[in-house]
């Protein structure tokens, strides 16, 4: 069962996949979905993708897929009714990068100071520097590009969210009053819950798992 739908091989808690499967959902794409152990990756996934790291999906022909917005692309390019393709281009994308490159650095900084020699205060600081500019963007509408959430949203509020959760406190102080609102928009919304699925880690073999836009079918369940 599944082997006729796209594989999406995923982590729960990694932002990547998270947004990758945010646009997947969204865009009603039947999927099946591997969740994976990141200390125990399986063969299956290493043949297809030896970068190892997800989100991975690998098409009914044999294509493979192996970056998250590559992914999203692909997803909202077959069907996007939530328009989240909307005046999608080079200054959004610009965002993205910005928060791929040097943003996800600080995070990492921020969040595993005893894996960098880097004060935790000092990422911290650079990474609020990026954060009061989009404190700033929402200034114009309630989400980046728009008024209601586009690609450029999705693909940044879970990286947001774990940079707010490494001090809680913290965050809540800080004069972010329009990026909390974002980001509880859409860490408190149906489809993130959804998407936030918890499934027992793939093992070859085992009963698909398969996922659209509203029918979940787990053998957890």
């Amino acid at each position: 069962m599944g082997s006729n739908l796209p594989i999406l091989y995923s982590f729960r808690r990694c932002p990547y996949a998270m947004r990758a499967r945010m646009a997947l959902a969204v865009a009603g794409l039947r999927h099946e979905i591997r969740e994976i152990s990141l200390k125990d990756k399986p063969a299956e996934m290493l043949l297809v993708s030896p970068k190892a790291t997800v989100p991975v999906l690998v098409l009914p022909q044999g294509e493979v897929i192996e970056e998250s917005r590559d992914i999203m692309l692909y997803a909202l390019k077959q069907n996007d009714p939530e328009r989240w393709l909307q005046d999608w281009g080079p200054d959004l994308e610009a965002l993205v990068e910005r928060n791929d490159g040097s943003f996800k650095t600080y995070l990492d900084q921020y969040k595993y100071p005893q894996r960098f020699d880097v004060p935790m205060e000092t990422a911290r600081d650079r990474g609020l520097e990026i954060l009061m500019d989009l404190e700033n963007r929402l200034a114009a509408s309630p989400f980046l590009a728009s008024q209601s959430p586009t690609l450029v949203d999705i693909c940044l509020f879970p990286f947001v969210r774990q940079f707010a959760a490494v001090d809680p406190h913290w965050f809540q102080q800080v004069p972010l009053y329009r990026l909390r609102s974002w980001l509880a928009f859409f860490v408190e919304g149906r489809l993130f819950a959804q998407i936030m699925t918890k499934h027992a880690i793939w093992k070859s073999g085992q009963l698909a798992i398969i996922l659209d836009a509203s029918v979940l079918h787990s053998p957890m369940d």
